[in-house]
């Protein structure tokens, strides 16, 4: 069922609203001369490391390893983030030649 032009741009502007919250309400809320709260520190240090690892999780959980390719994509590919990463410190550089390695792999080696 198609939107109407109306239904269109109240349907972007809910999105651009909430992004736009979102984005700046931490901002807002924790700005000028206060002291943050020990929970929000913590919550700063160990959250990259958990959105890391649950994107890590999702990424792998449809990799079936008793199956053809046994997962051997996915592992070339992680190898790869983790060498790249590790000889140049770049994350950019790590996840887009991770990514290489892994499409290059599924679309040409394990067709």
């Amino acid at each position: 069922m198609p939107l109407t032009p109306v239904q269109t741009l109240l349907t972007i502007g809910a999105v651009v609203l909430g992004t736009v919250i979102t984005r700046f309400l931490p901002f807002i809320l924790f700005s000028g001369g206060r002291r943050k709260s020990a929970y929000v520190d913590y919550l700063g240090k160990v959250l990259p490391y958990a959105a890391m690892g649950l994107l890590v999780v999702y990424c792998l959980k449809g990799v079936r390893f008793t199956a053809y390719p046994y997962g051997i994509p996915e592992a070339a590919a992680i190898a790869g983030i983790a060498l790249l990463h590790l000889w140049k410190k770049n994350v950019l550089l790590s996840i887009g030649g991770g990514t290489m390695i892994y499409m290059v792999l599924v679309q040409t080696v394990f067709k």
